[in-house]
């Protein structure tokens, strides 16, 4: 391994070629239950070379479409960012494109091979910073007494507040900054659009699969689930053991989709009216308030369901199964479900953000491969990402493309994603920008 030194002198991390990785990064600490706090900056050099233990989860629902990350520790001391950046870089001049992961509330890190950023850098000349945040109950339990929801929102709030910090020290502008995320991490941008206090540290935002139909829980709603979760646990989740918080989180998990699986809604969703989120109400007029000339990229897949309903399902598969009609049946039930889920609701959003005054481009991303079974579905734009090398070939959802094929794939989605990051728009003349009287949706790849 090569090692390289951040331009400020403080972090040392790994050189891959032209671009320097520097892991493991922690950007806040927070006691269970608690606000995050920031941490102060290292005395002398810094050791970043290393993955930092990831927030504590159990195997995510789409492993068996998306493939399996590389293993690594879980600790409740997971708030840390991993800064992927050009080794050229100056101290203040690149653009900023920081990462919020999906995986329902529930899986995911920012310190996941499977967000590798080299080749999105090495291509674009972007300074990538990967977020991990609290999940499932550590991060979005509403229980009086207990927690009142939210704390992962606060530990993306206090990530962005440490790139407006520090980014500069990686050759990143602070004032250049698109935050960015997929599913999850797709509706804690539409989130973050409304909270004052983290508006201010983002120029642009990226809004790839939110769930739109599923939206903010209520407080009634939170604490119904919550209730039933300490119910599974039976214990003071202030003292609980993380074993026993997983086991009836995932319990809770398991009651909440129902009989055949069939609602695939997170339980554990950021509360309206909680902590820095507003009600419905003020956070739709603060949306409406800084849309004024804010760049937004936003899109979802094709067939975003195929991911959750698309295999070996209860309910869906024994649908398939029907003589004759069985096949058509699926098809539009999936069809019908995806919309409500998310393309209505976001498209919506697009339109109310481009009369507020927005920069709006939307995109549709279609099938990469004729003959794989999941076609479009939920997730299949990451690796046209975040593809390096050999990481994502395991993957059911791209089979059977090759990681060469994977690669050509997604040099034109890197290059836009790129383009938007660094100009707040996209010089395409065919990909013209949104506006209800002229819904022009992009289709990618």
């Amino acid at each position: 391994m090569d090692e390289v030194v951040a331009p400020s002198g403080r972090w040392r991390g790994e050189a891959r070629g032209e671009v320097a990785v520097f892991r493991g990064i922690r950007y806040a600490r927070a006691e269970r239950f608690g606000a995050p706090e920031p941490v102060p900056p290292p005395e002398g050099v810094y050791d970043a070379t290393r993955r930092s233990a990831i927030a504590p989860q159990l195997p995510g629902r789409l492993e068996s479409v998306m493939g399996r990350a590389d293993p690594l520790e879980q600790s409740e001391d997971c708030l840390a960012v991993t800064v992927t950046a050009p080794v050229a870089a100056e101290p203040g001049g690149r653009p900023v494109l920081v990462w919020l992961h999906g995986g329902a509330y529930l899986a995911g890190s920012g310190q996941w091979n499977l967000y590798d950023a080299v080749r999105f850098v090495g291509e674009t000349g972007v300074v990538v910073v990967s977020v991990s945040y609290r999940l499932g109950v550590l991060g979005y339990l509403r229980a009086p007494g207990v927690s009142a929801g939210n704390l992962g929102l606060l530990d993306q709030i206090a990530a962005l507040r440490w790139v407006r910090d520090h980014i500069a020290e990686f050759g990143g502008d602070p004032e250049r900054v698109t935050v960015a995320g997929q599913s999850a991490g797709g509706q804690s941008v539409v989130a973050l659009l409304g909270i004052a206090t983290a508006r201010s540290l983002f120029a642009g935002a990226v809004v790839q699969s939110a769930p739109f139909g599923i939206g903010f829980h209520s407080h009634r709603r939170a604490e119904r689930v919550g209730a039933m979760f300490l119910a599974e646990l039976d214990a003071d989740p202030r003292t609980a053991s993380l074993p026993e918080l997983l086991a009836a989180q995932g319990r809770t998990v398991r009651r909440c989709a129902g009989p055949g699986a069939v609602n695939s809604a997170p339980p554990f969703l950021p509360v309206a009216d909680a902590g820095p989120l507003p009600d419905e109400h003020a956070w739709r007029e603060a949306v409406r308030t800084g849309a004024t000339g804010l760049p937004v990229l936003l899109g979802c897949t094709a067939e975003e369901v195929r991911a959750f309903y698309g295999g070996p399902h209860p309910v869906f598969g024994r649908l398939r199964r029907l003589p004759v009609l069985g096949a058509r049946l699926d098809s539009a039930a999936q069809r019908l479900v995806g919309r409500k889920a998310f393309e209505d609701g976001l498209f919506r959003f697009a339109g109310e953000l481009a009369d507020a005054g927005a920069r709006v481009y939307c995109y549709r991303m279609g099938q990469l491969h004729p003959d794989n079974p999941y076609g479009a579905c939920h997730c299949i734009d990451l690796p046209l990402l975040f593809a390096d090398g050999d990481t994502w070939r395991a993957a059911p959802m791209l089979a059977p493309l090759t990681p060469a094929e994977i690669d050509e794939l997604g040099v034109g989605i890197r290059g836009y994603w790129g383009e938007f990051a660094r100009e707040g728009r996209i010089a395409d003349t065919g990909w013209t920008p949104y506006r209800p009287a002229s819904p022009f949706v992009r289709h990618l790849p």
